[in-house]
C-alpha cells in the first residue's frame, strides 16, 4: 500500500509539471494554407525543438509584437517578414539584436548585402536574412553572339545592354530586347529598382536630379532597340517562348515557364550596372527575435535550423523562395537552376545596389508606382522634355510622400521619421 501511495504521489508530481511550450514561429510570409503546411511538414522537419507555425497578415503580426514589447512579456519567439517590417519592429523597441547569432552562421556564405540590410541602417544586426525573390534578366541563346567584345554577360553595364541591342538589330533588322510595359506588367519595379539605383543611388530624393535626367535620356535611347510589342506585354515567358524577344526583364516567376519549357535555350543573368552600382530589387525576408521571446536559445535554434543550406534548398524547392547563403541547386528544376544564376550574381556582386520595396505608403503604393510609369509614358514613349517633365511629375511623387509620411528607404539616404523628400 505504502509502495502504491508513493507511485501516486510521484506521477502526480509528473503530471503537475506542465509540457514544454513549442517554440512559437509567426510569419507574414508563406501563408497560402498549401505553402504553411509545406513549412509545417518538410520545412520545419528535423528542427531541434518542436515548433508552433503561426502565419500572419503583416500587420497582424505588427500589432501582436509590439503588443507583446509594451506589456513586457510576450509568446512570439521567431518573426519571419518582409524587410520593411522590421524598421517599424525596431522602431517600437521590439528587437533583439542577433549580433552574436549573425556570427557563428555567417560562414554560410551569406549575401553580404543582405547581411548589411538586416542591419536597418545600424551597427547591430536585427534581422538574419532568411529567403528571397526578385527581379532578373534572361536571353535566348541566340542573342549571344552579339554580344559586345570582352562584355561579360553576369557583368554587363547599361552601355553594353545597350550596345547589345543595336548589334542585333544592325545585323538581323529586328528589336529584340523586351521589357514588360503592358497593363499588367512590372515595369515600374525596373523603374523603381533597377535604372533609379543605378543611375542615381536613390528612387525618392534622386527622383529629378541630374542623374535621373541623363538616366532618362539614356534609357530613351535605348528605346530604339526595344521590340515596339513590349507595351502590352505583361509576362516575358511568352515572347520569349516566341522568339519575338531574345533579351528580357522581368519577375523570376514571369520568367519561368520559359526557362522550364525550353531550359536549353535560355540563359538567365544579372541585371545591368550604371554609374551607382549594379541595381536590384531584391524582396528579402528576414528572420528576427522579438526582446520579450520565451526562450530566446530556441528561437536561435530555430534560425539556425531555417538558414541551414540544406533546408534553404528544401525551402527553394517547396515553395520557390530562393536561398540567401551559399545552397546547392543540383537536382533541382532547370528553371530554378536559371534563374539561381541570375539571382547569385546580382546579389553577391561587388557593386550590388539594392533598391528596395516601397514601404509605408499604404494605400498610396498604386499611385506610387503610376507616377514612374507616367513619367516613362511621357518621356520614353511621347517624347516629352525630360527636365520638365521629371519636375511636374516631382511635385507629384513629393505629394505622395508627404500624404503618406513615408520615411526612405535604400538606397536613399535615411530622412529619419519624416517624409522621404523629392529633392
Amino acid at each position: 500500500m505504502k509502495n502504491i501511495k508513493a507511485l501516486i504521489v510521484l506521477l502526480s508530481a509528473f503530471m503537475a509539471v506542465p509540457a514544454l511550450a513549442d517554440t512559437i514561429f509567426m510569419s507574414d510570409q508563406l501563408r497560402p494554407v498549401g505553402e504553411a503546411q509545406k513549412v509545417r511538414t518538410v520545412i520545419l522537419k528535423g528542427a531541434p525543438d518542436a515548433v508552433e507555425f503561426i502565419p500572419e497578415e503583416g500587420a497582424v503580426l505588427v500589432t501582436k509584437v509590439t503588443a507583446e514589447q509594451q506589456a513586457g512579456k510576450g509568446t512570439v519567439d521567431v518573426v519571419g517578414s518582409l524587410h520593411g517590417t522590421f524598421p517599424v519592429l525596431d522602431a517600437a523597441g521590439a528587437l533583439s539584436n542577433v549580433d552574436g547569432l549573425m556570427a557563428r552562421l555567417q560562414a554560410r556564405g551569406f549575401s553580404q548585402t543582405f547581411v548589411n540590410l538586416g542591419k536597418l541602417g545600424g551597427s547591430s544586426q536585427k534581422y538574419i536574412p532568411w529567403m528571397q525573390a526578385t527581379y532578373i534578366m534572361a536571353a535566348n541563346n541566340k542573342a549571344m553572339q552579339y554580344l559586345p567584345a570582352g562584355a561579360n554577360i553576369q557583368r554587363l553595364t547599361y552601355a553594353e545592354l545597350k550596345q547589345w541591342a543595336k548589334n542585333i538589330y544592325d545585323e538581323t533588322g529586328d528589336r529584340k530586347l523586351g521589357f514588360p510595359a503592358g497593363p499588367k506588367g512590372l515595369m515600374h519595379r525596373f523603374f523603381q529598382g533597377y535604372l533609379y539605383p543605378s543611375y542615381t543611388n536613390g528612387v525618392v530624393r534622386s527622383f529629378k536630379s541630374k542623374d535621373a535626367e541623363a538616366m532618362w535620356a539614356d534609357f530613351s535611347d535605348l528605346w530604339q532597340y526595344v521590340n515596339p510589342r513590349s507595351t502590352s506585354y505583361d509576362f516575358m515567358q511568352e515572347p520569349l517562348l516566341a522568339e519575338e524577344v531574345w533579351i528580357a526583364f522581368d519577375h523570376t516567376a514571369r520568367l519561368k515557364d520559359a526557362f522550364a519549357n525550353k531550359p536549353k535555350e535560355f540563359v538567365g543573368f544579372a541585371a545591368p550596372a550604371g554609374k551607382h552600382g549594379r541595381g536590384f530589387m531584391p524582396v528579402v525576408v528576414g528572420l528576427a527575435i522579438p526582446n520579450t521571446a520565451t526562450d530566446k536559445a530556441a528561437a536561435e535554434r530555430l534560425i539556425d535550423h531555417l538558414t541551414k543550406p540544406a533546408t534553404q534548398a528544401v525551402t527553394l524547392r517547396e515553395v520557390g523562395f530562393y536561398p540567401v547563403v551559399e545552397a546547392s541547386t543540383r537536382g533541382m528544376p532547370a528553371d530554378v537552376q536559371l534563374s539561381a544564376v541570375a539571382i547569385n550574381a546580382q546579389a553577391n556582386a561587388p557593386d550590388a545596389n539594392p533598391g528596395l520595396l516601397p514601404v509605408g505608403l499604404g494605400d498610396k503604393s498604386g499611385a506610387f508606382s503610376k507616377v514612374y510609369r507616367d513619367t516613362f509614358q511621357l518621356i520614353v514613349l511621347e517624347k516629352a522634355n525630360v527636365r520638365s517633365t521629371l519636375r511636374r511629375q516631382g511635385r507629384a511623387l513629393d505629394r505622395i510622400m508627404k500624404q503618406t509620411g513615408a520615411p526612405c528607404w535604400a538606397p536613399d539616404a535615411s530622412s529619419g521619421k519624416n517624409p522621404c523628400p523629392v529633392e
